[in-house]
């Protein structure tokens, strides 16, 4: 038995067809008639639809001429990576990392181990450079997030990464990277990298997490100066 198709339907595939951009933005929309043919409905669900559409901003009627397509999807705003802080890409890095190590234990492969500890080896190499052990140190944490194979993570990972080219981080890495601190950070690779290595799910998300509080307080303490 078929279901009959109501309004909350229609209007939910034409929503589909708008952010998917098979109707573009300034396009106009067939007729009642039409719609009400292609979708095999009644011209009063198309209606319901339209004005469903309309209240939540996909389309405007134009008095006269039709129904148009208005809906914009909005670009990622660079002025949210511009105003973050190193305090805000810690937090963030909070909520997403412990569960990446998760995954990597799941996901990963040796391969991606293997590159894991040639980051490790180049930043225990880099303890009399912050600037290399840095830039060595955002690749380590890129690629974690590459092992878990989730394309969703590993863009908001990068995404958050960006932030550590603004300024305000630079700053922060001259004030907080000495060669005490990279030493304890390689530790702290070291111990989330061999928790991953032997499957321990939990213990890789803990060692992350004392990872990140150990970033977060010398982060905070270097703010206060």
């Amino acid at each position: 038995m078929t279901l009959r198709k109501g309004a909350a339907d229609i209007a939910t595939m034409i929503r589909r067809e708008i952010t998917k951009g098979t109707r573009e933005l300034h396009e106009r929309l067939p007729s009642e008639r039409a719609l009400a043919e292609h979708y095999d409905v009644a011209r009063g669900t198309i209606r319901e639809a339209l004005s469903q559409l309309m209240r939540d901003g996909f389309v405007a009627v134009r008095p006269g001429s039709g129904t148009y397509v208005t809906y914009q999807p909005q670009a990622p705003s660079e002025n949210v990576i511009e105003a973050a802080n190193p305090l805000e890409l810690i937090d963030a890095r909070f909520a997403l990392e412990p569960h990446i190590c998760r995954l990597a234990v799941l996901h990963g492969r040796r391969t991606d181990f293997d590159t894991l500890e040639s980051l490790c080896i180049q930043m225990e190499n880099c303890v009399d450079d912050a600037a290399a052990f840095s830039e060595a140190d955002t690749a380590f944490h890129k690629i974690l997030a590459e092992t878990t194979g989730n394309t969703l993570l590993i863009w908001i990972i990068n995404r958050v990464t960006s932030v550590r080219s603004q300024d305000e981080w630079t700053r922060m890495r001259h004030l907080t990277l000495d060669q005490r601190m990279i030493t304890t950070y390689n530790a702290q690779h070291r111990q989330i990298l061999n928790a991953i290595r032997t499957r321990e799910p939990e213990r890789a998300a803990n060692m992350m997490k004392d990872h990140l509080e150990a970033a977060r307080l010398s982060l905070t303490r270097a703010a206060e100066t």
